[in-house]
């Protein structure tokens, strides 16, 4: 790193102007079908980084067919759909709902849940993904629950602390909104995040497609949710068919990997990140 290094292009050995994109599979480990789609986005499309449910029924599978790729842990206190459910890898009594499940919003984890059972939880299942072979490369916070509360946020950037790992953060513009300042918080403890992050809703297409047509300079994250057409993915998520969009805008279109040349954009993981931190 350039002595002179100030923006984290520059840090990362780029000019300063450079145009970085992560481009991110979130849930892997959800379903079987998700963690085909992912692999396949992985070494196949242009995904350059994804991010494991740990706590999820397929989690166990994703860990069987790792092969190094750019994986981080999606830490997850929440299960948000009615018919397909999970719950936490400590049995915590704090971190479920009525039914044996994580709560299904955010708002009730918030409301409900125990920090030090919730730091146990958190910490549990970045060390089982640990023990299951995976080389960790960031952390991320499944529907935001970790990133969007104080409390909660002073222990997701702990843990960012003690496993040396970079982290997703809400964009800049969330910070008055949510009322604390994240960014600042993580950047005095010498956490690595994106300059930008888009949150992408499944079916990213659109959004992803407005991000390259305008991209800024620095490291910009974005998000897919690819899975593969099953039965099991349509009878657990309402939101299917824009799961298998995804795959198929990241394995399959050759109108993304042209945009994100004319955008001049450089692809990128977590683990450029991650090594950033840790030199």
């Amino acid at each position: 790193m350039p002595p002179s290094a100030s923006t984290l292009a520059e840090r990362l050995g780029y000019p300063p102007g450079a145009k970085l994109l992560i481009i991110n599979c979130d849930d892997l480990g959800s379903t079987r079908a998700a963690n085909v789609a992912t692999y396949d986005a992985l070494r196949n499309g242009v995904a350059t980084s994804a991010s494991l449910m740990v706590p999820c029924p397929w989690a166990r599978d994703a860990a069987a067919g790792y092969r190094g790729e750019d994986v981080g842990v999606h830490l997850t206190l929440n299960a948000e759909w009615e018919r397909y459910r999970w719950g936490p890898a400590t049995h915590s009594p704090s971190l479920l709902d009525g039914d044996g499940g994580f709560p299904r919003t955010t708002a009730d984890v918030w409301d409900h849940a125990d920090l030090d059972e919730v730091r146990k939880e958190c910490r549990a299942q970045i060390e089982r993904a640990v023990l299951w072979g995976f080389d960790v490369s960031h952390l991320d916070s499944h529907m935001g629950t970790m990133q969007l509360q104080a409390a909660f946020f002073d222990i997701y950037l702990e843990l960012a602390i003690d496993f040396h790992l970079p982290l997703r953060m809400a964009p800049e513009r969330a910070q008055h909104a949510i009322g604390f300042p994240f960014r600042r918080l993580a950047a005095e403890e010498g956490i690595v995040f994106a300059d930008h992050f888009v949150p992408c809703p499944v079916g990213s297409r659109d959004a992803i497609e407005r991000v390259l047509f305008d991209l800024r300079p620095g490291v910009t994250e974005v998000m897919i949710h690819p899975a593969i057409d099953t039965d099991e993915l349509r009878s657990a998520y309402p939101d299917w068919a824009g799961r298998v969009e995804d795959h198929a805008f990241a394995c399959k279109d050759p109108s993304l990997p042209d945009l994100i040349e004319r955008a001049d954009a450089h692809l990128i993981g977590y683990r450029e990140l991650r090594e950033l931190q840790r030199s």
